[in-house]
């Protein structure tokens, strides 16, 4: 390491010449990176920082104004201190002018009360400053050997940050850039002490560049990422300032783990083409060939005597992009891996991801799939950007050629399933009632026709009147017409719900208390919703 001002002055040379600091103590720590004897009062544009300035003071300036700014100029460049000899400029003490510019750019100030020789100091904090550079170079050349090693191995994220953790002695955290934790090795300390309250303390650490130290925290946090794709940040918890040996490493893993997702997705991308192929041909309208099955086995995926489920995670982003969806099918790709599901898994149109999930003849269907579903939901909530998602699975077959249907049925039930809080990780098509039929006769146009007579009095009122009647007509269809409910769900009172409701049957020229009227108007909401893209939240 390089020595501080502090580790300076204990010098033997520095030490014989009686030092004494008289102002800028707040700066001791500073790292001396060389020594310059200077007596020139214009010296700072030659300087690069990091420097112990030796002087007797014979060229400074004699006036308060022109020593204050000769120590602005120092601190501008960030010197590490100001080292003068008394006896030639000024006898026993400095000028308060002089200490008092020190004291407030807390730049150390240090009295020699002796004679030395500088060339001698210079000589002994030099040999100890390319000492220390030496070692930080053989150091840093370390670091790059061990995670060039990882990379070239294939080393996955748990090693690299256990590297980390192992070097430094200090935690390291892996997170999205939604701050949610992706990966962490607490160094022998507490989890809990680390990752309590997470997010809540890492949203307050706001990074200026690609690699920052926060102080008040203790975090050297540097950014993740490739190709202009910033995904993450890796944060050593660090309880002293780190040096640049810590700032490599940490950037050096960074490096690694950025490496190690690009790598990951080109040996996905050739997994996933090869599941396409496969899935393609089990879904197409004739039997697949033997060759299929054989080729189902061969990656791992056999489908002869098993039970075969089809599944569809199909995401609800706003804007749907081929980046996403890739993103999408590598989490649930790895939701298969962890999970030891075996499945077929690959994107299936824009906005979904297709998987035939195969199990043994004996296996619980029903539990391995909602196991599976639930390790994806828990993947996509800790994916870097929010993506709602619904997990939709057919019924169960148990022959190849029927893995079609199992697929178009999860298909159609990721279509009619809402997204809303508390529905189960899986959907099936019980879940979806009378949502799955509509979705199925969607496109006849019969269904439109009778969905926009029944509702099209009151669209046009509220055209007419700048009212949301349609709006409070669905929260009531929504709650069952349960008028308590609807009430609560839409936020009104209930003299103001009752107020609407009658208008609205004056509107539509109905009793909104006969069960068929309100089952009608539920399905002709539905089918609206269905086609309009229109929430039940309304």
């Amino acid at each position: 390491m390089l020595p501080t001002v502090s580790e300076v002055l204990a010098m033997p040379t520095l030490r014989r010449a009686a030092p004494r600091v008289v102002a800028g103590e707040a700066g001791l720590c500073r790292t001396v990176r060389w020594v310059h004897a200077a007596e020139l009062a214009d010296i700072a544009h030659l300087l690069r920082g990091g420097e112990l300035v030796l002087t007797t003071g014979i060229a400074l300036p004699s006036d308060d104004d022109g020593l204050a700014a000769y120590i602005d100029g120092l601190a501008a460049v960030d010197v590490a201190g100001l080292v003068v000899e008394l006896g030639r400029t000024w006898r026993a003490e400095l000028p308060e002018a002089l200490r008092a510019a020190c004291d407030r750019a807390r730049l150390p100030l240090i009295a020699l009360g002796r004679e030395t020789r500088f060339v001698a100091v210079t000589q002994e904090v030099g040999e100890h400053v390319v000492n220390a550079q030496l070692t930080e170079l053989r150091e840093v050349e370390r670091i790059h050997e061990v995670f060039t090693r990882l990379t070239v191995t294939g080393a996955e994220q748990a090693e690299i940050l256990a590297e980390v953790a192992r070097l430094t002695g200090w935690p390291v955290v892996l997170e999205s850039i939604k701050h949610h934790v992706l990966g962490y090795d607490a160094a022998e300390h507490d989890p809990s002490d680390i990752l309590t309250q997470w997010e809540q303390y890492s949203r307050a650490v706001v990074a200026d560049g690609r690699t920052t130290y926060h102080e008040a925290e203790g975090w050297l946090v540097t950014v993740v990422g490739a190709r202009g794709d910033d995904w993450g940040r890796l944060v050593l918890l660090a309880p002293e300032r780190p040096g640049r040996r810590e700032t490599v490493l940490l950037e050096r893993a960074a490096s690694a783990l950025a490496l190690h997702r690009l790598v990951a997705r080109e040996r996905e991308g050739l997994e996933r083409h090869t599941h396409r192929t496969l899935l393609a041909a089990l879904t197409a309208t004739t039997p697949p060939s033997r060759d299929v099955l054989d080729r189902c086995a061969d990656v791992g995926v056999p489908v002869r005597r098993r039970r075969l489920v089809g599944v569809v995670v199909a995401h609800r982003a706003p804007a749907s992009t081929d980046e996403l969806t890739r993103d999408l099918t590598e989490v649930v790709a790895a939701a298969a891996r962890h999970g030891q599901v075996s499945a077929l898994i690959a994107a299936h149109g824009d906005t979904a991801v297709g998987c035939l999930v195969s199990l043994p003849p004996r296996a619980s269907d029903r539990a391995v799939v909602d196991r599976f579903a639930a390790a994806i939901h828990r993947a996509v909530a800790a994916m870097p950007r929010t993506v709602p998602v619904i997990v939709a699975a057919g019924t169960t077959v148990g022959e190849p050629a029927s893995a079609r249907r199992s697929l178009a049925e999860a298909e159609q039930v990721a279509a009619a399933a809402p997204v809303a809080a508390g529905e189960p990780a899986c959907h099936r098509l019980h879940d979806v009632h009378i949502r799955g039929l509509l979705h199925l006769l969607g496109q006849d146009d019969r269904l439109t026709a009778f969905s926009d007579r029944e509702l099209a009095a009151v669209r046009r009122y509220d055209a007419d009147h700048g009212t949301s009647l349609l709006a409070v007509l669905r929260g009531f269809l929504t709650a069952g017409a349960n008028k308590a409910a609807a009430a609560s769900a839409l936020h009104l009172s209930r003299p103001a719900l009752y107020e609407r409701l009658a208008r609205l049957e004056h509107i539509l020229g109905v009793d909104l208390s006969d069960p068929e009227v309100v089952t009608s108007l539920h399905v002709a909401m539905l089918v609206a919703d269905a086609t309009e893209g229109v929430s039940d939240a309304g």
